[in-house]
């Protein structure tokens, strides 16, 4: 396993669509562990692909609190089959959008189907955070950030600290 370089906002490959996974195979999971170590070293709950530049339709989750008790979550090819009219508001950060974070309205559940890790098919019923969190890193697989979802204003001015922020850092 290694940990990736998670890709910032302004990136023109977080904005690009992310292709299906044909099959889930020793290269897939290779991502998929990649994936949750970059995560868990960001201390982030969720992370899609497109986020390492990797343009496959797939995310990890961990929502557990406990730091000695993983439960990870692992969805290729995931779509939302159904999905509640009424809303929940969650403050969301994404680790693409760094140290910005805004309130975010969102269906309150949501029924996922996906292949799961050994690329079996699964259906998920999530509510709440959880529903929140997938809805937010599927978005990722369509090239949308939760920023998308804000003002034009609020949004441009996110993306300015943001540019301003790459903008001053010094690579060695």
């Amino acid at each position: 396993m290694a940990v990736k370089t998670i890709l910032t906002e302004p990136n023109k490959l977080l904005r690009q669509i992310s292709k299906p996974v044909k099959e889930v195979g020793r290269e897939e999971m290779q991502l998929m562990d990649d994936m949750l170590e970059t995560m868990y070293a960001a201390n982030g709950i969720g992370l899609a692909a497109i986020q390492i530049g990797v343009p496959k339709r797939i995310i990890v989750m961990d929502l557990s609190k406990d730091e000695n008790k993983k439960e990870p979550l692992y969805f290729v090819n995931p779509v939302i089959k159904k999905s509640d009219s009424s809303k929940s508001t969650y403050e969301e950060g994404c680790l693409s959008v760094p140290n910005q974070f805004a309130e975010i309205d969102r269906p309150k559940k949501c029924e996922v189907e996906y292949l799961d890790y050994n690329g079996e098919k699964k259906l998920l019923k999530a509510e709440g955070l959880l529903a929140t969190c997938i809805q937010h890193e599927m978005d990722h697989l369509e090239g949308i950030l939760f920023i998308d979802y804000l003002s034009k204003l609020k949004k441009s001015m996110i993306i300015k600290k943001l540019s301003k922020a790459k903008s001053t850092r010094i690579v060695v």
